[in-house]
């Protein structure tokens, strides 16, 4: 018999023109002092100015500087600042970097622990941490609306998961129109993360009949609109329902976590320096296959395939791999520096983080490295 348990901890908050909410929102909740935690270019366009204007006093201080693929120097720069002064709240603004580092830095900062051990398994997150509201400014992590933070260690180069209940932020605050400052390679490699999480919560081995609701509705709008946001940046519509998609496709992945293209995106961003959601579709279209082909979820996979208005899985996995060529993202080995069956190897030998274990079907480093081998070295020439 079926069993399952769906559950979303955060309010959604969503549309155009919800930032303006901010201040009232800080009001209801009570809070008297807050730390802004941001990128530069939210700074520079100006909204960073707007939300300490706005907010009463409330909030006068922000910090920024984090890097893509958030570090662990990323985090305890966070957390050092939360630590210098007496804030009650945190609000997040940006991309996934910055939601998955301020709400690391969130929970640790009340605490005696550093970044460092945290990442290093040195230490159990055991309390609640600063109340987080998060805004993104991207559509493609869900990070705020998960459970979930991805940090990296540049002195040890691994790049890893952490999942916990207490890095959900209080409150979601999702205003498209945040979205539209998005230059085409942030929409592009965001965008493309959605359809990771969405195809990968469908062929979880943890995917539930209202996950499978979610994930087949991001994924659909992601291949109706992603191409229209990527060419039209100033698209409303686009805009806002690649924001929906990507909050539907957290509402699934939260549940389900991520699985195999995710696990191998790991070293390709931290040995190549592949953007996270360009390094997740590297590998999307084939584990789609993979799974349809497999005696486990076959089946399963073809009846979504067709679901989402594609002939079979190999459809829409065509379909990936035009996507990406629309959005100027890379599908060959030598497209990313890689041109030895060694290199290949070393990657497979760092792609068995926690989340490969999600597949309906077993990888072992020998079916990787043949997997892996399936993948071109090369576009081939007409």
């Amino acid at each position: 018999m079926m069993s399952f348990l769906f559950h979303q901890q955060v309010p959604i908050d969503f549309g155009a023109g919800h930032l303006d909410k901010l201040p009232e929102l800080i009001a209801q909740f009570g809070y008297t002092k807050g730390l802004l935690i941001t990128t530069n270019s939210a700074i520079q366009n100006g909204t960073v100015a707007r939300i300490i204007d706005t907010s009463n006093g409330v909030i006068t201080q922000s910090i920024s500087g984090i890097q893509p693929n958030p570090t662990v120097e990323n985090t305890q720069h966070c957390i050092d600042a939360l630590r210098a002064d007496t804030y009650d709240f945190v609000v997040a603004l940006g991309g996934g970097s910055v939601l998955d580092c301020a709400k690391v830095a969130a929970v640790l900062a009340p605490t005696n622990a550093s970044a460092q051990q945290f990442f290093d398994g040195d230490y159990a997150i055991t309390a609640p941490g600063v109340p987080l509201i998060a805004v993104p400014t991207t559509a493609g992590t869900a990070s705020e609306i998960t459970r979930v933070s991805v940090l990296s260690d540049p002195n040890s180069g691994k790049k890893a998961p952490f999942n916990h209940p207490y890095l959900y932020p209080v409150y979601a605050l999702i205003d498209p129109l945040l979205t539209i400052s998005c230059t085409e390679h942030v929409t592009a490699t965001s965008g493309i993360d959605v359809l990771a999480h969405s195809l990968e919560a469908l062929y979880s081995k943890n995917h539930q009949p209202f996950t499978d609701l979610f994930a087949k509705h991001a994924a659909s709008i992601v291949f109706t609109y992603l191409e229209t946001a990527y060419h039209e940046p100033n698209h409303l519509e686009a805009r806002t329902k690649m924001a929906e998609a990507s909050v539907a496709a957290g509402l699934a992945f939260n549940l389900t976590q991520t699985a195999a293209a995710h696990a191998c995106s790991y070293p390709l961003t931290e040995q190549f320096d592949v953007p996270h959601g360009e390094a997740c579709a590297f590998t999307l279209g084939k584990f789609w296959l993979l799974t349809a082909q497999s005696e486990e979820a076959g089946e399963r996979i073809e009846a979504i395939s067709r679901d989402l208005g594609f002939r079979d899985a190999a459809h829409l996995a065509e379909r990936l791999e035009q996507l990406k060529d629309a959005l100027q993202l890379r599908s060959t080995w030598h497209e990313i520096g890689v041109t030895t069956d060694e290199q290949i190897q070393e990657i497979v030998v760092t792609s068995f983080a926690p989340n490969m274990a999600n597949m309906p079907v077993t990888i072992t480093p020998e079916s990787l490295f043949a997997f892996y081998k399936s993948i071109a070295y090369e576009r081939q020439t007409v």
